[in-house]
């Protein structure tokens, strides 16, 4: 029994030890914590004096180390965001401004993060961003009548913006449109170019075979056309001896003459044989 009963003993100091133990080290692990969030604080204390002297580099320094000794601390967060924008380090910037978003609880500083947000975002001139970023800072703090001006030169500059994207496309389908046009009359003009080559190339086709002819001509041998030439000379010749003249005969006319009288004498000459020949029959020839 009594053995039994040191076993149980073991068993509760045991438990004693144990608890003892991780009560310790939750005690050292707030310490801890405590003594980080101390360090932050002194730290966001001297980012701040930092920041006001406008020695915005140093102050960054000082909130990021803020930052390492407590991630979730959103003034620093904040703050850091602030020397970034301040650097025009925009885009950085709202990346700590999301960050305060999401872990700060207080109402006033979500609107504070959103409503520096949507001025990075105009900074960049990303104007739904901004406008998005505006809107949210308004629904944690409605009664913001600064975040509301902004939110209308972001809207108006948003507008403005749908409008030029509008004109550009609407002038580049014009452009398009005559991109195509010049490009149905560059090919007319080409066909134009290419008819008229077509005609001056026959028109110098004619001409080469013109040149060519008379060249031929040219080389002929000169015999040919002094042998031409004597017989046209000789056919106007003898065109003019064939051509009657005023009180002369022709030798045609002569021969038609000759033979004329001829026939004449022939049918004298049968008369009279008929005379001489009468009481006899004969056969008559008609001469009519």
């Amino acid at each position: 029994m009594k053995r039994l009963k040191n076993k149980k003993v073991n068993r509760l100091n045991a438990l004693i030890i144990g608890l003892v133990t991780l009560f310790s080290f939750q005690v050292n692990a707030q310490i801890d914590t405590l003594q980080l969030k101390k360090e932050a604080r002194s730290l966001l204390r001297e980012g701040n004096e930092l920041y006001n002297k406008q020695k915005f580099d140093e102050a960054s320094i000082a909130y990021r180390k803020a930052l390492g000794k407590d991630s979730k601390y959103d003034k620093a967060a904040y703050n850091y965001g602030n020397s970034l924008y301040q650097n025009k380090n925009y885009k950085e910037a709202v990346s700590q401004y999301e960050l305060t978003t999401k872990t700060s609880k207080d109402k006033v500083a979500k609107a504070e993060a959103y409503h520096n947000i949507g001025n990075a975002m105009m900074e960049q001139k990303q104007y739904q961003q901004a406008v998005d970023a505006y809107k949210n800072s308004l629904r944690n703090n409605p009664n913001d009548d600064e975040t509301r001006y902004n939110l209308a030169v972001a809207q108006k500059e948003l507008k403005k913006e749908q409008q030029k994207q509008k004109d550009d496309k609407n002038k580049d389908k014009n452009d398009q449109n005559k991109d195509q046009n010049k490009d149905k009359k560059d090919d007319k003009k080409d066909q134009k170019d290419k008819n008229d080559e077509n005609k001056k190339d026959d028109q110098n086709k004619d001409k080469k075979d013109g040149d060519n002819k008379d060249k031929k001509d040219q080389d002929k041998d000169p015999k040919d056309n002094q042998n031409k030439d004597q017989q046209n000379n000789q056919n106007k010749k003898d065109q003019k001896q064939q051509k009657p003249q005023p009180g002369k005969m022709t030798p045609e006319q002569m021969k038609q003459l000759l033979e004329s009288l001829n026939n004449e004498e022939k049918k004298t000459q049968k008369k009279m044989n008929v005379k001489k020949s009468k009481g006899r029959k004969v056969k008559q020839e008609k001469d009519w």
